[in-house]
């Protein structure tokens, strides 16, 4: 049989929860990978973590928020300089701008306090509906499923989402999955995603979801 991507059909809520289950028993300690100790912080880091791993956005901000860790200071560090240091997390022109032109707008439009609505968060230059879920669940608690490649790939591998697009996936995730459940299945998608179910090679061998694992049926020879 010729291997496909075909996915299979989007599993029910009973297997959903299993699959949480699992994935909870696989990864019990699943959270946010970012360094942060503010809403302000956590927000500077998402934006830098596009393109680049959690690990070396906190060598960054372990810098980074020694100088500035608060909009007023940001601003006041100028794009310039906030462009050397976030660098190596790439795109660092891009980022600074970004980072310097949302601190300015949370001065000036918010009273210098990241907001918590989400078309509030997406204001903010560089912060898209997967930022802002991310900023929303984390630091505010409200139930928010973000959609990055990793849980879009795993997601939809699992069954738990049959989409082509994150929008979509994401959408299919809320109807799925109990509301309460929605910020840690984030975490656990991306963690299985990083861990097992990679993109190019995952580890169909030694993972404990592949008799549930769609794709995995879908393409076993």
């Amino acid at each position: 049989m010729k291997k496909t991507d075909n996915i299979g059909n989007t599993v029910s809520p009973f297997e959903a929860r299993e699959i949480l289950s699992a994935l909870e028993a696989i990864h019990p300690d699943a959270a946010p990978a970012l360094n942060f100790t503010s809403a302000y912080e956590l927000m500077v880091a998402v934006v830098l973590s596009a393109q680049c791993t959690d690990k070396r956005v906190n060598i960054v901000t372990g810098e980074l928020f020694s100088l500035a860790d608060n909009p007023c200071d940001m601003v006041r560090l100028g794009e310039k300089r906030l462009a050397e240091i976030v660098t190596p997390c790439g795109l660092g022109a891009s980022k600074a701008r970004h980072i310097i032109n949302a601190s300015q707008r949370i001065i000036d439009v918010y009273g210098g306090e990241v907001p918590s609505g989400l078309q509030e968060l997406m204001s903010l230059e560089g912060v898209g509906i997967k930022s802002a879920s991310v900023i929303r669940s984390v630091w505010f608690g409200i139930p928010a499923i973000a959609v990055d490649t990793h849980v879009f790939r795993v997601a939809n591998r699992l069954g738990l989402a049959k989409a082509s697009t994150p929008e979509a996936t994401q959408k299919q995730l809320m109807e799925l999955l109990d509301e309460d459940k929605w910020s840690h299945a984030h975490h656990l998608l991306i963690f299985h995603g990083r861990r097992i179910c990679s993109a190019r090679k995952p580890q169909c061998g030694i993972c404990p979801l592949k008799d549930k694992c769609q794709w995995q049926k879908s393409n076993n020879t």
